[in-house]
């Protein structure tokens, strides 16, 4: 099984497919202006048997694009509450503050460029600790 998620925004989104082990094997930020285009060449490489999206402000409009431009994907809608928070511990994870940035607590900082790829892995995950159970929207 493969999992993709996009934390829908209204400049930027995230995208991330991961394995249902919960391995990382796409992720990255796109402009929300692409939305059409990342989905079909994430729909082409990786096949994904759902698409999972946060149900933040955006995430209708975003559903209805993601409809049209993958018709028949399965797409479920998850909570996003605290994704962001949670998005730059993962941030400082995969890359840990250098130099005397190193001497600061991570959540004190803000991470120097967009989270929103970490925040569609989070909502993946999500999806894959809860067993599934999500309505179809």
């Amino acid at each position: 099984m493969t999992v993709a998620a996009l934390d829908p925004g209204r400049d930027k989104c995230g995208l991330a497919v991961l394995d249902d082990h919960g391995v990382i094997l796409y992720q990255e930020v796109i402009a929300t202006a692409d939305l059409e285009t990342a989905l079909r060449q994430v729909e082409s490489r990786f096949r994904p048997d759902v698409l999972i999206e946060g149900n933040g402000t955006t995430s209708s409009t975003a559903r209805e694009r993601m409809r049209r431009a993958v018709p028949g994907l399965c797409i479920r809608v998850v909570d996003e509450y605290r994704t962001t928070e949670l998005a730059k511990g993962e941030y400082w994870k995969a890359h840990p503050p250098k130099g005397w940035r190193r001497l600061l607590p991570v959540s004190m900082q803000v991470p120097p460029e967009p989270v929103d790829d970490f925040v569609a892995v989070i909502l993946a995950r999500r999806y894959l600790k809860e067993g599934k159970n999500h309505g179809d929207e």
